[in-house]
């Protein structure tokens, strides 16, 4: 069942969100050099900066800036990178910049919208990558579904996916990622979340360092590998090397990390 659900990534890149109303605009050509796009404007603390990449990498740093900034450059050895656009749509949660691909269905073309988009390559070998900067408190969503993700000493919520690549996330908030094939590592100075934060993988290791004070229920599970915790737990159920239930501390929210071909280490910030 979880081989089966977490394979759906693969399609999926990410998660459903429920679509808000938005204005859209498009560049087509480059604002810095040809084929690069360029954003800069403020989002609202508590509001989310998302980057849908579909094809390439995303990294994103912390600036200390009141306004965050996108560039987005196209490389390619066949396709023509202006076939590929990069369009922007501000609605009420934030705002969303996407790669959005040429289809081949007129009637259903790709498009750039909140959440987790349908926009598919179509044999287009246009590669996308995208360079973030990242305002205190603004959370980012950082979708792609061939390349890696790094965010780094963020001052907000990360949320990360990416079906063909590894994902390094380190961040003052807390955060939660998904892949398919690709090595997970988070260092989260918040514990604080509510409800259920998930570190998931299929073929991968899984690093989760958490600030020394945590609450939280952990379930672990791998198939092949091997998993290891700093903190005392109280076991709950059965626990061992390859599959781990039990609460650190008080408990009071849900901590679950999977993969089946990996090791899996929950570490504990000095």
């Amino acid at each position: 069942m979880y081989l089966t659900r977490i394979i759906c990534l693969l399609a999926l890149a990410g998660i459903f969100m429920i679509p808000a109303e938005k204005t859209y605009s498009t560049v087509r050509s480059g604002e810095i050099l040809q084929n690069d796009f360029h954003w800069q404007g403020v989002v609202a603390t508590g509001r989310a900066l998302e980057i849908n990449a579909i094809y390439g990498n995303i990294h994103a740093e912390a600036t200390s800036s009141s306004e965050a900034e996108v560039i987005a450059t196209r490389h390619s050895q066949v396709s023509d990178p202006n076939e590929v656009q990069i369009q922007q749509v501000q609605h009420s949660g934030g705002i969303t910049i996407c790669a959005v691909y040429p289809s081949d269905d007129p009637k259903q073309p790709n498009e750039c919208q909140p959440g987790d988009g349908k926009s598919h390559v179509h044999n287009n070998d246009v590669r996308v990558d995208f360079t973030v900067k990242v305002p205190p408190g603004v959370r980012l969503i950082a979708r792609t579904i061939n390349g890696d993700i790094v965010a780094s000493s963020l001052g907000g919520n990360v949320e990360a996916y990416s079906s063909l690549g590894n994902i390094r996330i380190s961040t003052t908030g807390y955060a939660q990622a998904k892949s398919v094939s690709g090595s997970i590592t988070a260092t989260m100075g918040n514990a604080d979340w509510s409800g259920q934060i998930e570190f998931e993988t299929v073929t991968g290791e899984i690093a989760i360092r958490l600030p020394a004070k945590s609450n939280t229920e952990l379930h672990a599970e791998t198939v092949t590998g091997i998993i290891s915790t700093e903190f005392p737990l109280t076991v709950q159920g059965s626990s061992g090397h390859r599959d781990m239930n039990g609460v650190i501390g008080d408990g009071g929210r849900k901590l679950t990390l999977k993969t089946i071909s990996g090791a899996i280490k929950l570490l504990r910030e000095t």
